[in-house]
């Protein structure tokens, strides 16, 4: 095989598998696209901002993205809509392999938040292809790139839940999990999820990238009212407060705390430990 480097180079009626990567900017895509270069598999990276334009609310992005794809590395979008005809428009396209990536406790909320996960893991077991899905714990990345990051920054994280553990998973472990199911056999049907091997609260975690970063940081526990508010004094819309005060209280419950073995089973090592993390993205500056 040869590494595209543009995916608009590759021709729809090439033989050899041609991959496609959904959200290839994004956290897990972005490490998915070149360890899958590296081996030499050819990939089309696609997004709304990257290589290739996709876009979940523009129809008219998804047949040049989906021409001569064999294999699929599907992100959900929050919105569930679209996911239906979308895998039924790539099976029907030819796409045969599909790797979800979704969430640990998915099949307990189902739609009830986040129902894009859920939809999408439906949508590709009812589609008569070869698909695999990953569950995936909350990203131990979230506190460095994205999400709990400028909390971090700012010297307090506040979150509605308590003492709850959390076994984080390193995304670089998603990242060559989903690699080796869309380029190994043995997998379809499967449901793998992934998690960190220590599980550890919040207030913990903060601790532990105070003492690697030398920053003041501090967790604080509030409650889920407190939280909503908190978030739209920010600005952030109701709605979008409610789900991720919702997603909390699922946390809370336990949902995601026992350490899973996908990784292991997967690649047949130990996923990565959190403190292995903070200290990587210490060294990277990621708090300074």
């Amino acid at each position: 095989m040869t590494t595209s480097t543009h995916s608009d180079h590759a021709p729809s009626d090439r033989t050899e598998p041609l991959l496609l990567v959904l959200g290839a900017t994004g956290k897990t895509g972005r490490r998915v696209v070149p360890r899958l270069r590296a081996a030499g598999h050819t990939v089309r990276a696609a997004s709304r901002s990257g290589e290739t334009r996709f876009d979940w609310h523009d129809r008219t992005t998804w047949a040049p993205v989906l021409s001569g794809v064999t294999g699929l590395y599907l992100i959900a979008p929050e919105d569930p809509e679209p996911v239906v005809d979308f895998v039924a428009q790539a099976a029907a396209a030819g796409v045969r392999r599909f790797v979800v990536l979704s969430g640990r406790g998915a099949d307990v909320s189902q739609e009830a938040f986040l129902p894009g996960m859920w939809r999408a893991e439906r949508a590709v077991a009812d589609a008569g292809v070869d698909w695999t899905v990953v569950r995936a714990n909350n990203f131990a990345q979230n506190f460095s790139e994205d999400f709990f990051h400028a909390a971090v920054l700012s010297g307090r994280l506040a979150l509605p839940v308590g003492e709850t553990v959390e076994p984080f998973v390193d995304v670089e472990d998603i990242a060559d999990v989903v690699v080796a199911l869309l380029t190994e056999d043995g997998h379809s049907g499967r449901v793998y999820e992934l998690s960190g091997p220590r599980a550890l609260t919040y207030g913990a975690a903060v601790a532990e990238i105070a003492e690697a970063s030398g920053r003041p940081v501090r967790f604080e526990a509030v409650t889920p009212e407190q939280f909503r508010t908190e978030l739209t004094t920010d600005g952030v819309p109701e709605a979008v407060a409610q789900e991720l005060t919702d997603l909390f209280t699922f946390v809370t419950e336990g949902h995601l705390s026992s350490p899973a073995t996908g990784v292991r089973d997967v690649l047949g090592r130990e996923p990565k430990d959190f403190s292995a993390y903070v200290k990587s993205a210490a060294a990277a500056g990621a708090w300074n």
